[in-house]
């Protein structure tokens, strides 16, 4: 994923420039790929069990939880960036309260449900991957 460059001095890390784009389009599609994982999901135990909650811990798990794993690739990829980490965990709380407050003043009836809230997180997971790999990316050119 990094490939080093000799400048005389020493070895500078370089990361792809599209490493954000990658990242996103990468998170992007697990989401997708975790929706589909729920929604195949709900259409066999729909008949057993009625449809299951949106709110529940286990959907969160199910559909987010592989969209973490190329941003902890690349955290594992380069060296730690703190800031990097910072930036993209309150970019990552901030787009999912301002979306989640969006859907449930346009949607008033899903607001009781915590669909806002989960709507949020799926449209924040792209951004805050994002947010962490321009920063990673930032930090290891300058």
């Amino acid at each position: 994923m990094a490939d080093e460059k000799d400048s005389g001095n020493g070895s500078i890390r370089r990361l792809p420039r599209d490493l954000v784009w990658d990242l996103v389009v990468e998170t992007v599609l697990l989401e997708l790929g975790g929706l589909a994982v729920f929604g195949v999901f709900t259409l066999l135990v729909w008949p057993f069990w009625g449809l299951p909650d949106s709110d529940t811990l286990a959907t969160g798990l199910i559909v987010t939880g592989p969209a973490v794993w190329p941003a902890v690739e690349l955290y594992r990829a380069g060296p730690p960036r703190r800031a990097a980490v910072v930036a993209a965990v309150l970019a990552l709380a901030t787009v999912t309260l301002l979306v989640a407050a969006a859907v449930n003043r346009a949607l008033p009836a899903l607001a009781d449900s915590e669909a806002g809230i989960f709507i949020g997180c799926l449209v924040a997971m792209p951004v805050g991957a994002a947010v962490f790999a321009w920063c990673l990316n930032r930090a290891n050119v300058a």
